[in-house]
C-alpha cells in the first residue's frame, strides 16, 4: 500500500464540486449573496459518489470524534504531507488521497470520522486482508475510539449466486440490489481480522451505479452500528428510573401519613432533588435517543434506495436488520418516555405539595397576624389608660399651679379671696380642659392614619 506514496494527490469537496461549486461562489450580477449560500448549494456536492470498477476491496471505519475538535483534519492534514498529497481545507469535511493504486477518502461527521481504503483484491479470497491493527499504522491516526470497521469487497459475478460459505449461516442475508443488478451479502459478525464483512457480486453494474451502491452499503453498516450506541445508555438507565421511582413511590406514600409544615418542607425538599436528578439524565440522553431515531431514518432511507429484492432461500438486510434493532429501538424509545413521564410525575408531586406548604405558611401568617391584632388590641387598651392616668396626673399640677398664683395674689396684691376656694374651684375646669386638649390630639392621630 505504500508503494504509491510518491504519486499521491489530494482532492477535498471544494474541487469535487467542480464547475457548479465555482458557479456557486461568485455572486449574482446586482445583488447581494446570503452568507450561507455557498454552504447551502455546495452542501449536495461535499459527498459525492466515487465511480468503482471491480474487483476492488474497501476497508471502511468510523472513529469517534467531534465536529468542532480540529484533531481529525490535522491527523488527516498530516499524513497528506507525509504522502506527498495535498492537504484538505480546514472547512472541508470530505478529502480523498490518491496513493498510487489505491484510494483513501476521509469524511467528517458531526460524532464521528470515516475512513475508507479502497485497494485491488489479494490474490485468491478478497476478505484476506489485513487486520485493523496493521492498518492502523499506515493510515492516518485515529482521532477517537474506533466504531465501525468492515470490509466490503467488489468482484464480478455471473447469473448464479456466489459462494457464501464464508458466511455464518445464522445471520447470513442475501439479496439482490439495484434492479438485479448485484447481489450483496453479509452476516454483519466481525471476522478474525475485527471487520464485518459485506460481499458485492457485481452482474451489470457501472462503476458510477457500483460507487452508489458502494457507499450507500457502506452507510447501512456504519448507521446501524451508531443506531444501537443508544442501547447502552438505555440500559444504564433503567436501574437509575427504577430507583428514582422507588423513591418518588415512598414520597408520595409518605405525603398522604404526615403533615406539618416541617414535614412538608423536608419532602419537597428531597422531591427536588429527584426532579433534578431526572432532568440531568433527561438532558445527557436526549441527545443519544434523538441521534438513534434520526441515525435509524438514515438506515431505512438507504435500505430503500438500493431496492433489495429477496434471493430464494435468504433473508434480505431491511428484515434482518429489522428484527435485530427495532427491539433496541423500542427499548430506547420506553426508557426516553419513562424519562419524560417520570419527570411530568415529580412536577405535578412537586406541585401538589408546593401547595400544601403554601397553604401551612398561609394558616401560619394567618395566626401570626391573629397574634399581632390581639396585641395591638392590648397596646391600645394599655394606651387608653396610661392616657387617663395622664389627664389626672397634668390636671393635677395645673390645680398646683392655680393654687400658688391664688395663694400669690392674697399675699402681694392683698386680693379679697380665700386661696383654697379657688384652687377647688380650679380643679373640674383644669379637668374639663385638659381632658378636650387630649381628645382633640387623638383626633388629630386618627384623622391623620
Amino acid at each position: 500500500m505504500r508503494d504509491g506514496g510518491s504519486t499521491a494527490t489530494g482532492v477535498d469537496d471544494a474541487a469535487a464540486g467542480g464547475a457548479a461549486a465555482q458557479a456557486a461562489r461568485q455572486p449574482a450580477a446586482g445583488f447581494e449573496p446570503h452568507r450561507h449560500r455557498d454552504a447551502a448549494v455546495g452542501e449536495v456536492h461535499t459527498r459525492p459518489f466515487r465511480p468503482v470498477e471491480p474487483p476492488r476491496v474497501l476497508h471502511h471505519m468510523a472513529f469517534e470524534s467531534r465536529f468542532d475538535d480540529g484533531s481529525a483534519y490535522e491527523s488527516l492534514a498530516r499524513f497528506c504531507r507525509a504522502h506527498g498529497a495535498l492537504p484538505p481545507d480546514p472547512a472541508a469535511r470530505h478529502h480523498i488521497v490518491a496513493l498510487g493504486g489505491a484510494e483513501l477518502r476521509w469524511e467528517l461527521h458531526t460524532e464521528f470520522t470515516t475512513m475508507t481504503l479502497s485497494v485491488a483484491p489479494p490474490p485468491g479470497d478478497p476478505f484476506a486482508a489485513p487486520n485493523i491493527a496493521s492498518l492502523a499504522a499506515f493510515l492516518p491516526k485515529a482521532p477517537g475510539p474506533l466504531i465501525v470497521a468492515t470490509r466490503l469487497a467488489l468482484i464480478h459475478a455471473g447469473e448464479d449466486v456466489p459462494d457464501l460459505g464464508m458466511f455464518d449461516p445464522a445471520s447470513l442475508s442475501a439479496s439482490e440490489v439495484d434492479g438485479g443488478a448485484a447481489i450483496v451479502a453479509t452476516d454483519f459478525r466481525p471476522d478474525a481480522s475485527g471487520f464485518t464483512r459485506i460481499l458485492v457480486a457485481s452482474r451489470d453494474l457501472s462503476p458510477g451505479r457500483a460507487g452508489a451502491l458502494v457507499q450507500r452499503l457502506l452507510e447501512i453498516e456504519t448507521y446501524r452500528t451508531l443506531t444501537l450506541l443508544g442501547l447502552p445508555e438505555a440500559r444504564r438507565l433503567g436501574p437509575v428510573l427504577d430507583t428514582i421511582e422507588a423513591e418518588l413511590t415512598g414520597l408520595i406514600r409518605q405525603m398522604r401519613t404526615e403533615a406539618g409544615f416541617d414535614s412538608s418542607r423536608e419532602l419537597l425538599a428531597r422531591l427536588i432533588d429527584l426532579a433534578a436528578g431526572i432532568e440531568a439524565e433527561a438532558a445527557a440522553a436526549s441527545y443519544r435517543f434523538g441521534a438513534t431515531r434520526a441515525y435509524w431514518e438514515i438506515v431505512e432511507q438507504r435500505i430503500l434506495s438500493i431496492r433489495e429484492e429477496r434471493v430464494q432461500g435468504f433473508g434480505t438486510l431491511e428484515s434482518f436488520l429489522a428484527r435485530r434493532i427495532k427491539p433496541a429501538l423500542r427499548t430506547c424509545e420506553t426508557v426516553e418516555g419513562r424519562l419524560d413521564d417520570l419527570a411530568q410525575k415529580l412536577a405535578r408531586t412537586s406541585n401538589l405539595l408546593r401547595t400544601r406548604v403554601d397553604i401551612e405558611l398561609e394558616s401560619q401568617n394567618r395566626d401570626l397576624l391573629d397574634s399581632m391584632n390581639r396585641r395591638a388590641r392590648q397596646q391600645l387598651r394599655l394606651q387608653q389608660t396610661v392616657e387617663g392616668l395622664s389627664v389626672a396626673a397634668v390636671s393635677y399640677y395645673v390645680v398646683g399651679l392655680v393654687g400658688y398664683l391664688a395663694k400669690g395674689g392674697e399675699t402681694i396684691l392683698g386680693l379679697p379671696f380665700d386661696p383654697t376656694v379657688a384652687t377647688a374651684a380650679a380643679v373640674p375646669v383644669s379637668v374639663l380642659v385638659v381632658w378636650l386638649v387630649v381628645r382633640r390630639i387623638r383626633r388629630g392621630h386618627r384623622e391623620g392614619d
